[in-house]
């Protein structure tokens, strides 16, 4: 085994084989047989008993010289010394670098524990994550972060947003949740972080006014979003499952939509009946008569569902405007703007026009597929009736209320108080 100083010199001349500095015990120099040059670190963990591993420090070359190969050498004896082993911290490095960087990790956590686990709020979790927190939490090790970095990521968020503020933290809490029962850290940084308060539950409910309103306004989106907010109003549906709307949940002979497991919030499958406006809708927007077998219904490119929700609100409320300001000016009143209103507002207008109407309060919940009130505890457990007929006539009750607000006012009725409308014609399914 041939031993001297490593200098320039002597690693220019030294042959095939390794040369081991006579000063800096477990430093080496490597040199193949086609001569290409790397420094090494050859120790033990533990006595002579012990194998000895080697470490590669780097080629010859920029930066490593003689020299600064002899520092790095220098500073991992040390790590020997203090019981680091230098193979494992560097692997736990890199692995820090490349696996549990937050913005690798947050794709594995979506395509390993959300999409199998949590998968109806799969779109909620992908845009939460990519919005507004990989890009303030970047590639920084999971096993680096801080309570400090949690704040970071929501004191960024607008304050008139506190749902969002809400919805953040619930998204990162199931991430570092996951992390921490795959060994991947070992605490959470949220241990002990204090929760965004609970957000107040919203009680906004459009009028009659309103909700043609907002029908009217929609066709002047034209596709796809103007059906998707029609199809909304009419089944009362959550955003997400009626965006992600396939054909293949569709049975256009018993004018049936039967939402998946997976699409749904609650991870149990849902039948909505169709009623005939909506049977109507989606034969309108059908390339056929007969529906297609697959594919979205809600689609900008064919292969995917449709997103940017919040740009196609704001188009809405604007339509909405020009519609009071015309109706307005027919009717020479002052313009009423029409207070601020969210797109689950729909949902929640729909179960209480449900109610004004005479529906059964389980009904209602079951068409929201909620498993709540009714549907909850050991009722949820023994009740196990579908209530589709129900439901069907439901939908069908509510249609032709939205039917009679959307009827224009007959020849010499004042129209003062009334929205610009367009009827709404119901067709029954014509069987196949």
């Amino acid at each position: 085994m041939a031993t001297g100083r490593i200098t320039k010199r002597s690693v220019d001349a030294a042959p095939s084989g390794f040369l081991w500095d006579a000063d800096l015990r477990g430093f080496g120099l490597k040199v193949t047989p086609a001569g290409s040059r790397s420094y090494v670190f050859q120790y033990r963990m533990g006595g002579r008993e012990t194998a000895a591993r080697r470490y590669t420090i780097g080629s010859h070359g920029s930066p490593w010289t003689p020299t600064t190969a002899r520092e790095e050498a220098e500073r991992l004896a040390l790590m020997v010394r203090q019981g680091i082993d230098p193979r494992e911290h560097q692997r736990e490095r890199r692995r820090e670098a490349v696996d549990l960087a937050f913005r690798s990790y947050a794709e594995r956590f979506l395509a390993l524990y959300v999409r199998s686990e949590w998968p109806a709020s799969y779109g909620f979790a992908e845009s939460i994550l990519r919005l507004h927190v990989s890009p303030v939490l970047g590639s920084k090790p999971l096993p680096k972060l801080a309570k400090s970095d949690i704040t970071e990521v929501l004191d960024r968020l607008p304050a008139s947003k506190p749902a969002l503020r809400r919805n953040v933290y619930a998204v990162l809490r199931r991430l570092l949740r996951w992390a921490v029962g795959r060994g991947d850290i070992e605490r959470s940084p949220l241990e002990g972080f204090e929760a965004p308060a609970t957000v107040a539950s919203r009680e906004r409910v459009l009028t009659d006014e309103e909700l043609a309103l907002v029908w009217n306004a929609s066709k002047g989106l034209g596709y796809p979003f103007g059906p998707m907010f029609r199809l909304l109003i009419l089944t009362g549906q959550r955003r997400e499952e009626v965006a992600g709307l396939k054909w293949e949940e569709l049975d256009q002979e018993s004018a049936t939509w039967l939402l998946p497991p997976e699409r749904s919030k609650n991870g149990r499958s849902h039948i909505v009946p169709l009623s005939a406006p909506a049977v109507e809708l989606l034969g309108q927007i059908a390339p056929c008569e007969k529906w297609p077998r697959r594919g979205f219904v809600f689609t900008t490119t064919g292969s995917t569902a449709i997103s940017g929700y919040s740009r196609a609100k704001r188009r809405l409320d604007v339509a909405m405007q020009e519609l009071s300001a015309e109706k307005a000016a027919a009717g020479g009143e002052e313009i009423t703007p029409t207070p601020p209103w969210r797109v689950h507002d729909l949902r929640r207008t729909l179960a209480t026009g449900l109610q004004r109407i005479g529906v059964r309060f389980e009904v209602t919940e079951a068409i929201l597929n909620h498993v709540s009130g009714a549907r909850s505890g050991v009722a949820g457990v023994y009740q196990r009736h579908d209530w589709r007929e129900e439901k069907r006539e439901a939908l069908r009750q509510w249609a032709e209320a939205i039917q009679r607000l959307l009827v224009a006012p007959a020849a010499g009725e004042p129209t003062a108080g009334r929205a610009k409308v367009t009827p709404l014609r119901p067709r029954i399914a014509r069987s196949r």
